[in-house]
Parts: C-alpha cells; sequence; structure tokens
C-alpha cells in the first residue's frame, strides 16, 4: 500500500475539531418525489450556495443515510449552528439528502401498521436501491448533469458502494463514512421481525458504543445529542405518542447483514468501482472498526486515487459528536481533490 494511501486520524484531530464559521446561508429545497416503486414517495432535501446550485457533476452530492436514522436529521440538524450539509454547501457545493422508504418523512410501508413479528424484514437492499436509483436520477435530472457523487455512512455506504459498482457511468466520486465490510457479526439469532424500536437511551448508547468508558460522556457536547433525537423521534409520530417515545427502525438492513457479512460475502463487489473513493472510519467505531474496514479499502482494486482515513476520538456516531469537524474536513477535502 502506498503511504499517500493510508493516513492517520490523530493527525488530524486536533486541527479538525474546531469547525469555520458558515460563510453564507445556505440555499435551502425539499421535495417529495416518486420512489422506485409505484405508490412510494421520498422526501429530498438540498442545500446549496444562496447564490444558486453548481450545476457540476463534481459538486452535485448526495448523501446516503444508515439503518436506523433518516438522512433529513442524521445530515442536517444543526448541532452549534451548523449541520453537515450547511457546511459542505458553504464550501459550494449542492449537497442533497434523502430519507429511503420506511425512514422519516418518506413513505413508510404499510406493514409498520402491523405487529412486527407479522411480515418479514422491510426494506432489504434491493429494495432500497430502487430508491437510490431514484433520488438519483432525479438530482441528475434537476441539475442537468450526467453523474454525481455519492456518500453514504454505515448501511448508506454499502448501498452507495453497491450503485456505484453498478452504475460506473453516473458516479463522479464515492464517499464511504463506517461502511460494512465481511466479518460484520451477526444479528442475534432467531426470526427478524419486519421492523424494531428504538429508545432515545439505545440510540444514544449505539452510537457511543466502543468508545472507552472514560471518554463516553463527553463525546457530546451537552444539548448535541438532545437536540438531535427530538428532530429524529419526532419524524415517526406513531412511535413519538408511546411512553417512552421510539424510533420504528425497518429491519432488512440487518438481514441482508446476516446473509451477507457475517457470512463472509460481501454485499457488492468492490473491484468494480471505478471511481475515486474515500473510506474514512473513526477509531472507536465498534460498528465498522479500521482494521476490519481496511479489508474493504483494498478491495477498491479498480478505484483510482482512493483513500483510506481513520480519525481520532470518534466513534461510529461521529457526524454528531464533538469531534465531527474531523469528518466534515476529511471528506470535504477529497470532494475539493475532484472539484477543482
Amino acid at each position: 500500500m502506498q503511504r499517500r494511501h493510508l493516513l492517520a486520524g490523530a493527525a488530524l484531530g486536533l486541527a479538525a475539531a474546531t469547525l469555520p464559521a458558515v460563510a453564507q446561508e445556505p440555499g435551502f429545497e425539499e421535495m417529495l418525489i416518486p420512489g422506485g416503486d409505484p405508490g412510494v414517495e421520498l422526501y429530498l432535501r438540498s442545500k446549496h450556495p444562496a447564490a444558486g446550485a453548481p450545476r457540476l457533476a463534481a459538486r452535485t452530492l448526495l448523501l446516503l443515510h444508515g439503518a436506523d436514522f433518516p438522512g433529513s436529521t442524521l445530515f442536517d440538524v444543526p448541532l452549534a449552528g451548523q449541520s453537515w450539509m450547511d457546511y459542505i454547501a458553504a464550501s459550494g457545493f449542492d449537497a442533497w439528502c434523502v430519507d429511503l422508504r420506511g425512514y422519516g418523512r418518506s413513505t413508510r410501508p404499510a406493514e409498520f401498521a402491523q405487529p412486527p413479528e407479522a411480515t418479514p424484514p422491510l426494506v432489504r437492499g434491493e429494495v432500497a436501491l430502487r430508491d437510490v436509483a431514484a433520488a438519483a436520477a432525479h438530482i441528475r435530472q434537476a441539475r442537468g448533469v450526467e453523474r454525481i457523487v455519492l456518500g453514504g455512512w454505515g448501511w448508506g455506504a454499502a448501498l452507495a458502494a453497491r450503485f456505484a459498482a453498478e452504475n460506473p457511468g453516473l458516479v463522479e466520486r464515492l464517499v464511504l463514512v463506517a461502511p460494512p465490510w465481511v466479518g460484520q457479526p451477526a444479528p442475534p439469532a432467531g426470526a427478524l421481525p419486519a421492523y424494531r424500536t428504538l429508545t432515545r437511551a439505545a440510540a444514544r448508547q449505539a452510537l457511543a458504543e466502543g468508545a472507552p468508558e472514560a471518554e463516553r460522556a463527553g463525546l457530546f457536547p451537552p444539548g448535541w445529542f438532545e437536540h438531535w433525537a427530538d428532530a429524529t423521534f419526532a419524524t415517526d409520530p406513531e412511535g413519538a405518542r408511546r411512553v417512552p417515545s421510539v424510533l420504528r427502525v425497518p429491519n432488512g438492513a440487518a438481514a441482508d447483514a446476516r446473509e451477507t457479512w457475517a457470512a463472509g460475502r460481501p454485499w457488492f463487489d468492490p473491484a468494480r468501482i471505478a471511481a475515486p473513493a474515500l473510506v474514512t472510519v473513526a477509531e472507536w467505531d465498534a460498528a465498522a472498526p479500521p482494521a476490519r474496514t481496511l479489508g474493504l479499502f483494498q478491495a477498491l482494486s479498480a478505484s483510482p486515487g482512493k483513500r483510506f482515513v481513520v480519525m481520532d476520538r470518534g466513534t461510529h456516531g461521529i457526524m454528531l459528536q464533538r469531534n465531527r469537524g474531523a469528518l466534515y474536513q476529511v471528506v470535504q477535502g477529497f470532494l475539493l481533490e475532484g472539484a477543482g
């Protein structure tokens, strides 16, 4: 491995911990578009420079959320006055996010009204990919570009990688944050229900998992997690009426993980990815440990100018934590390489 392809996050953490002020208020668009199947509507949101969205493939970015939380709150809830999408837009990019079906403000499958044990896991990866394709097509048409930059976190990184592998002509660059890879532990044994419910306490525990015990209390600055959780749990009105409030989450990604990653089979072929790719993960990420994620980076044999970056003092939830600036700057530096 050439040294220029492997960066250590410890050298980046101190410089990245403080975010620069937003240069300008971003422009904002939101809409519902047809999803990948009849009757499905997807919630899309864009943040871009106030002067107008740049109509350039290298500056048009779609972010895909993970298996638990919707994109509209994962990427665009302001913490200390700024969201990740605000930061990207302030750098001259057109940042989009989507809530896939079953998440956030997009269509929830009818099975959500039934007991979870009544049906198999909802929103498998193959289904979610149809929504990714619909969102990407809408953005390409709306901005008049042939390709876009595609990024994802967790399960969203797997979706982005699979889409890039199968549609090389549509992806300009690829950003994979905490992606799954072979060797991932299997979900608990037993039949998986259609969906599961997360409490706020469970969500916080999952986002902090892997950090040393002495570090956990300082991961989230005061009020950050609570503000984000308020916005996230409000996207599920039915779950919000329960005591305690819960977020209902499709189990399709968990079913995929059991059959692929945990069984030693990749869900996508990294060797088919022809776009420049960034693979980045936090040092304490228990869901995507750096040592395992490095295997994915090494398998990206056809990706030109690929990068692997480990960020210090963060977990799987680094984008909501004190050291989120490390993630923002690592990703933005990679985007600017291709934007000129």
